[in-house]
């Protein structure tokens, strides 16, 4: 959601500032703005509505220059989208602050401070944040002393970045329930909400943990804990390179991240296949004894990394031989729960930081499940962090809100968690993990068989070109498939899309079916073929448009209002992988052809990390 970058340096940091606002705009948001300790010693701030560029075009008509400062992109919870709206916040003329999350006890707060003689320019929760601090920095004489004082009274989700014109040499930072990074540089260092904001300056970083309080300055950051001890957080050195954050050849991220797909998913993959087996120490040192006595998996996710889930539970259930729930997270963290007992409970999350997902995860350790297991894409998030497991995708930074590549790797680390725990429990016979690790490693190669499937499904998304709704049906582990397609289509197209098993066509959507209601189908060469190809007459018999894809072994071919895309054979298992490709270049097709925003569309951000 939100961004935040701060530096402080012995030169002007206004471009890296501007440059770290770039560089998260895949976050999603609508506002942005900056402020500046100048040269001339004061505090000047500069805020727009709107994308980046707005700022950075009012910033070459009013130049400012400074050597600490803070800067922030905001996505709209508390008040509309607008300049008086757009952070940094302000308290008198000294003191701003920039901040993600959301503060629930701003109301009262906010009564409170008026009553000590605050005036509020803002419709924000976040402002109530600067002038309590503005507050503590009357009475205690030290910044940082103010923030921790100030810290303690809020209640909610933040990330926050204070500088004050009083004392210029420091930035301060808090984290609660919104993740902060420190970027460490040689006489400057840098903060920000996300290290792709900073990979341009440094490739050494320095996490913040719940609670923390960091002092950064030029040559210095010290640290204290929830309980206010100081301590030292490690020293991670970053090797992904800068070139994640470049289009590159592409037109859009998002179709560079299909691109990426087949060598993402051998990432995934390396490290955790043996011969003929998943090496299961590849989820942790304790994985083997705690995966032998797992009895029930509760799944736990948002979103696309739900449908994972929901491909999961067939994997799961077939192949692995244990019940498995799939739930949406902020449904699950807000009902009573009754766990079955040695139930592994499983996160999947692409960027570890989803608000939802992390909350249900905290909630979920006072419900004695055996053991909880994080399927994600960040190393350093705090859903890897907390869980007693993790497995990561390896997918690289994913800059394009709508997932594909993320998905992708995520279904490949559900089927490694699906056989690992199919052959600790001693349920799926080996013959059988033999053969899946077999097209496991052969899968990189379907993926990219699919992809060169780019231009025939260009040429079918031009039957959308003037169409707003669209059905999408799947049966068994390719209805979640369907679901995906229909989210990314509606994602990037603002097309409206739904998906069904194609079983319940005659339970009443059949009624939205004619000619203006194009029908996408899935259809691998497996045993509900058949029954699938009668829900397809279905469709055509009432005048709906198909467009089909299915195996080149399937017996269908295009027809009258029937368009059909082979798409290369694979074992039915991993066949919801290989699916999920053509339906990413689909929707990226026809949000091309309907000339809406791929990589950043109206009224969505990448990472949800506020509720």
């Amino acid at each position: 959601m939100c961004g935040i970058v701060g530096a402080i340096a012995e030169r002007n940091i206004t471009a890296v500032l501007v440059e770290g606002l770039k560089r998260l705009e895949y976050r999603g948001y609508d506002s942005a703005g900056l402020a500046l300790f100048t040269n001339a010693g004061i505090l000047e701030r500069v805020r727009r509505a709107g994308k980046v560029a707005e700022l950075e075009r009012a910033l070459q008509e009013q130049p400012l220059a400074g050597r600490l400062g803070i800067a922030h992109t905001r996505w709209a919870t508390h008040g509309a989208p607008s300049e008086r709206n757009a952070h940094p916040h302000f308290s008198g003329t000294e003191l701003a602050v920039v901040h993600n999350g959301i503060i629930e006890n701003h109301e009262e707060l906010r009564q409170r401070l008026k009553g000590l003689g605050y005036a509020f320019a803002s419709d924000t929760d976040t402002e109530v944040i600067v002038h309590l601090i503005d507050h503590k920095l009357k009475e205690l004489g030290d910044l940082t002393a103010a923030l921790k004082a100030a810290v303690a009274e809020l209640h909610g989700a933040y990330g926050l970045a204070v500088i004050s014109a009083r004392q210029p040499d420091r930035l301060l930072a808090a984290r609660s329930g919104s993740p902060l990074v420190i970027g460490l540089g040689h006489g400057e260092n840098f903060l920000a909400s996300d290290q792709l904001a900073l990979r341009q300056v440094t490739d050494r970083f320095m996490y913040l943990e719940e609670g923390d309080i960091a002092e950064i300055r030029r040559d210095q950051v010290l640290i204290w804990d929830q309980a206010g001890n100081p301590v030292q957080r490690e020293t991670v050195q970053y090797h992904e390179g800068a070139e994640a954050a470049d289009k590159g050849e592409y037109r859009h991220f998002m179709l560079k991240e299909i691109h990426e797909q087949p060598s993402v998913v051998q990432r995934t993959l390396e490290g955790r296949l043996g011969q003929q087996q998943v090496l299961v120490d590849a989820f942790g040192p304790q994985a083997a004894e705690l995966f032998a006595r797992v009895r029930n998996v509760q799944i736990v996710a948002c979103g696309t990394s739900y449908h994972a889930g929901m491909v999961a539970r067939y994997w799961l259930e077939e192949l692995a031989g244990v019940p498995c729930q799939v739930e949406v997270a902020s449904e699950f963290r807000y009902r009573k729960v009754v766990v079955q007992p040695d139930t592994l409970f499983v996160t999947i999350s692409q960027s570890g930081e989803t608000a939802d997902t992390l909350a249900a995860l905290r909630n979920a350790k006072a419900f004695g499940y055996l053991a909880s297991l994080a399927i994600c894409n960040v190393a350093t998030s705090s859903l890897v962090r907390e869980s007693d497991l993790c497995l990561l995708t390896n997918a690289g930074p994913e800059i394009g809100v709508a997932s594909t590549k993320a998905f992708t790797t995520q279904l490949v680390a559900l089927m490694l968690l699906t056989l690992a725990l199919g052959r600790t429990r001693g349920c799926l016979n080996a013959d059988v993990e033999a053969g899946l690790v077999r097209e496991l490693r052969r899968l990189p190669t379907h993926l990219g068989e699919a992809l060169a499937m780019d231009r025939t499904v260009e040429k079918v998304a031009e039957l959308f070109a003037e169409k707003h709704h669209t059905l999408f049906l799947g049966r068994g582990a390719q209805y979640p498939v369907a679901m995906e397609g229909a989210l990314k289509l509606k994602e990037i197209s603002y097309i409206h899309a739904e998906a069904y098993p194609a079983g319940e066509l005659k339970h009443g959507p059949l009624a939205l079916v004619d000619a203006d209601m194009p029908v996408v189908t899935v259809a691998p060469n497996n045993e509900l073929l058949e029954k699938l190809k009668s829900n397809l007459q279905e469709v055509r018999a009432r005048g709906g448009e198909l467009i089909v894809f299915a195996d080149a072994q399937a017996g269908l071919d295009n027809g009258e209002g029937t368009h059909v895309v082979h798409v290369p054979h694979v074992i039915d298992a991993l066949a919801p992988i290989l699916y999920t490709v053509p339906l990413q270049l689909l929707s990226y097709y026809v949000a091309v052809l309907k000339g809406t925003d791929v990589d950043q569309p109206r009224n969505l951000a990448k990472s949800v990390t506020v509720e």
